[in-house]
């Protein structure tokens, strides 16, 4: 992801597939807990689905919008574990398995976690 955009800033930004589809909304954007740099956003794919989880790494924010390099079918079958919690290491190993993505040798070593202020901090505008 462009390292220059503040994670606050993609709650509620739409985002789209690798062909220009509507996949849904950002709900809310997950840090890594030993480097605090956003790795996972959380997508809502419809008014009544699930959020779907997409790597930040290789996505980047293009017209305002975030655009998710896979497409949208991968990403709504993407594994769901409920948004607010921290995703275990084991769980983060499976969404890299999902998109096919290498494996950072710090995704064994350290939990990931949500950050849960960025989105009472985007609800509070």
């Amino acid at each position: 992801m462009q390292s220059d955009i503040d994670p606050r800033s993609l709650i509620g930004r739409r985002a789209l597939d690798r062909s220009g589809a509507r996949i849904g909304t950002v709900d809310e954007v997950y840090l890594d807990d030993a480097t605090g740099e956003p790795e996972w956003a959380a997508v809502r794919t419809g008014l009544f689905s699930r959020d779907a989880f997409v790597p930040l790494e290789p996505s980047e924010v293009v017209g305002g919008q975030l655009r998710v390099p896979f497409a949208k079918a991968l990403i709504k079958d993407a594994p769901d574990f409920g948004v607010g919690r921290h995703l275990s290491p084991e769980q983060e190993i499976q969404l890299y398995h999902h998109y096919g993505m290498d494996i950072p040798s710090v995704a064994t070593e350290a939990p990931r976690g949500s950050d849960r202020d960025f989105g009472r901090l985007a609800g509070e505008d």
